[in-house]
């Protein structure tokens, strides 16, 4: 692996190791519209290290072949890489192996979780998976603050069970109402589902005190990872969860895998969701018997070579170090909300310099639509996402239909972010709505 070598693994990030580090990322040394790339589109996918991709491009040329199936030394060697990435996916999120299951990315997780229980709530179901079955009068509860991948799906299990979905609240400057939490979580409660880190606001969210307050009532708690588990470092077992999903293209991987940690227990007891070949143990033509977890979640082929080029990125970001990536961001997040807030016209989503966030700002240009601001940028060779960031609910709550947000990661520098405030500052003389 060619990375991470330089880096001074006792101190912080800063500029000088970042630039080191963007020597691994070929795609950035570019122009684009004449410019520099100033690649702040992350939230959305992260760019691949070279050392991700040396390592798809090697399980292609020396160990391609079908896993858990063939007797023949090749499918043992995919088979052992499969298995090894597993494991090292697993320790990077603090799971055991059999907890980690793979999938193409968290909204197919977070899918795979309300399919499995709306599975136990029908037919007749084993007394172990009973405990998922929900009804009328049951009640799943997340936040306003999701993005449609981790709202949709609880939608669609309370339409299909009778349960009742309801939200926690958030204040206007984007972070959840607790006290409001606290009053919704009752005995009712089976299911919490919320995000670690709002993909809008930046807001990251108690993990601890939800949790808490979820295990008063022996509710389910469901975390959505996907803007955690690439940035900070994440524990599952010491955030006491039940179930996280994360998508490794968000975290320096292909597109096409991501990871469902669920605790062992939990998905042993749980009815699959997808069925087929390579998750059963017996099949007669009437019925069959599925295998523990979590091969009773992988029917049909898997992503074989992403998996392998997850636990490469996994490596690249454990080397380069989990703590000191989120300082770094942080600091890019409040560098670029501080500079926001003195450019007039400029409203931030979310919480103001001074409060902790992760490395991306959502904001309303006065005057201009979020898609005229991207092209703007574009122009200048930055990269950001405009829209509604699959958060359509939080954006009516914030009174707009769109934003634009740029979202750093461990490549960006403080150039890069200096150079994106640079350009927004020119956006509104730009459209001639200056002072309006």
């Amino acid at each position: 692996m060619t990375v991470s070598t330089l880096h001074d693994v006792h101190g912080p990030l800063n500029d000088a190791e970042v630039l080191r580090i963007r020597n691994d990322f070929p795609i950035l040394d570019q122009d684009v519209n004449g410019r520099p790339l100033v690649y702040l589109d992350s939230g959305a996918t992260s760019q691949n290290p070279q050392s991700v991709m040396e390592a798809e491009q090697e399980y292609y040329e020396q160990r391609n072949a079908a896993v858990h199936r063939g007797a023949h030394t090749l499918a043992v060697h995919a088979t052992d890489a499969f298995e090894d990435a597993r494991e090292t996916v697993a320790a990077f999120i603090g799971a055991d192996s059999n907890e980690l299951v793979w999938i193409e990315n968290a909204t197919a997780g977070l899918n795979l979780i309300a399919y499995s229980f709306g599975n136990a709530s029908v037919g007749p179901v084993s007394a172990a998976a009973g405990r998922f079955a929900l009804s009328a009068g049951d009640e799943v509860l997340v936040t306003e603050m999701e993005h449609h991948a981790n709202l949709i799906p609880w939608q669609e299990l309370c339409r299909r069970t009778g349960a009742t979905l309801r939200f926690i609240p958030v204040h206007d400057n984007g972070t959840l109402d607790m006290a409001a939490a606290a009053g919704l979580i009752n005995a009712k409660t089976r299911v919490l589902s919320f995000t670690h880190v709002s993909n809008v606001t930046g807001v990251i969210n108690p993990v601890a005190e939800l949790v808490a307050l979820a295990r008063r009532t022996g509710a389910l708690v469901v975390l959505d990872a996907c803007q955690s588990a690439p940035h900070l470092p994440l524990d599952v077992k010491a955030l006491d969860v039940d179930f996280a999903v994360f998508s490794g293209h968000k975290m320096l991987a292909p597109t096409g895998i991501g990871g469902l940690y669920g605790r062992a227990e939990l998905l042993d007891a749980m009815p699959p969701f997808l069925t087929g070949g390579s998750m059963i143990t017996t099949v007669t033509m009437e019925e069959a018997g599925y295998l523990p977890a979590p091969q009773r979640f992988e029917a049909g082929t898997q992503p074989i070579s992403q998996a392998v080029a997850l636990a490469a990125a996994c490596n690249y970001l454990k080397e380069t170090g989990m703590d000191r990536i989120h300082a770094w961001e942080a600091e890019l997040g409040e560098r670029m909300v501080k500079g926001l807030e003195q450019i007039p016209g400029i409203r931030v989503l979310g919480p103001e310099s001074g409060v902790p966030r992760a490395g991306l700002a959502a904001f309303e240009v006065a005057g201009v639509h979020a898609h005229d601001v991207g092209q703007y940028l574009d122009a200048a060779g930055i990269a950001v996402r405009v829209g509604h960031h699959c958060a359509q609910p939080l954006h009516r709550r914030l009174g707009l239909n769109s934003s634009t947000r740029a979202s750093a990661y461990l490549y960006n520098t403080t150039a890069d972010v200096d150079a994106f405030l640079a350009a927004v500052a020119g956006v509104r003389s730009y459209f001639g709505v200056e002072g309006a």
